[in-house]
């Protein structure tokens, strides 16, 4: 027989083991690969726009034509921890000047790199004051003739 305090714990356990089970949040594109293959060279940008969507993003150097790019990416998260980057996709479809389609690749987490952040500050140039050098340096530099103030 079971007893209300042995019903708590196990309430209670199940509980915490649901809080820490994996969560996974699906981000950005999430492309139909019928209305992909619609996609084919020679395509005009309204087409490509009409078969699946507007892009996620479009590229900076127009000078040869435009890319879009359709990305995706998958997220999993335990409990507090930071998310984890579980796969992320990318269709880039580039057009030439004439807005046709010139090509159509598709990249994956294998052919991205990992980029190193440098956590440098760039230093300013000007004087380093002290907390007190800051609190008292603007006594007396504001008077009534500089403000345009009158003393009425």
């Amino acid at each position: 027989m079971s007893s209300p305090r042995t019903l708590l714990l196990l309430a209670l356990f199940s509980a915490v083991l649901v809080a820490c089970a994996p969560r996974q949040d699906f981000r950005g594109a999430q492309l139909d690969e019928d209305r992909v293959k619609e996609v084919k060279l020679g395509s005009s940008e309204a087409q490509v726009n009409a078969a699946i969507g507007s892009p996620s993003t479009v590229s900076t150097f127009q000078q040869w034509g435009t890319t879009w790019y359709y990305i995706s990416s998958e997220t999993e998260a335990v409990a507090f921890l930071a998310p984890e980057l579980i796969d992320q996709q990318v269709l880039a479809i580039s057009f030439d000047k004439d807005g046709k389609v010139k090509e159509i690749k598709r990249y994956g987490m294998k052919d991205g790199r990992q980029v190193a952040f440098v956590e440098r500050e760039t230093p300013t140039k000007g004087k380093d004051m002290t907390i007190l050098e800051q609190l008292l340096g603007n006594f007396g530099r504001f008077n009534n003739q500089n403000t345009g103030r009158s003393n009425r």
